[in-house]
């Protein structure tokens, strides 16, 4: 079994991207409920559907399965099956400490939402912050992207 391990926190510094190259992505969810989503993906010239299992107790990790399809396919699931709004982001990455942060930057319907992730081999694995890092919110709904489509950023409030 596949297993994501992963930490979400909100981007304090968004200068952080200002110099790098990212990935357009365009994502769309044949499912979004809580114990089993199944996305598709179009990441650059690649394309994937990934399924996930609910979240663990701390949020943190959580089943994972991933395939690469054809990226004909995967437009047409997104036009033509996927939930709406689709999740639109540019994806940088940037290694600290030998690990890669992975920062996306939310525009179309979650336009001003920034949040970066970062992979851990286990749930102990000490990170260390970078100073452009805010608030956690690894565990918190809101933030799961399959959330983002049924309650997109724009409509937060954000008082």
């Amino acid at each position: 079994m596949g297993t994501e391990i992963e930490r979400k926190f909100l981007v304090g510094d968004r200068s952080v991207v200002a110099n790098l190259v990212g990935t357009v992505m365009r994502q769309g969810y044949l499912s979004v409920d809580p114990f089993r989503t199944v996305r598709v993906r179009v990441s650059g010239q690649r394309a994937f559907v990934t399924i996930k299992g609910a979240p663990s107790d701390s949020g943190a990790s959580r089943a994972e399965y991933e395939y690469g399809i054809p990226v004909s396919d995967a437009e047409e699931l997104l036009d033509r099956l996927a939930l709406r709004p689709l999740i639109e982001k540019t994806r940088y990455r940037v290694t600290v400490d030998r690990l890669v942060w992975e920062i996306d930057v939310f525009t179309g319907d979650n336009d001003g939402l920034v949040v970066a992730e970062v992979e851990l081999p286990s749930e102990a694995t000490a990170v260390t912050l970078p100073e452009w890092i805010g608030e956690e919110v690894t565990g918190d709904p809101r933030y799961y992207n399959a959330s983002l489509v049924t309650h997109p950023y724009r409509d937060w409030d954000k008082a």
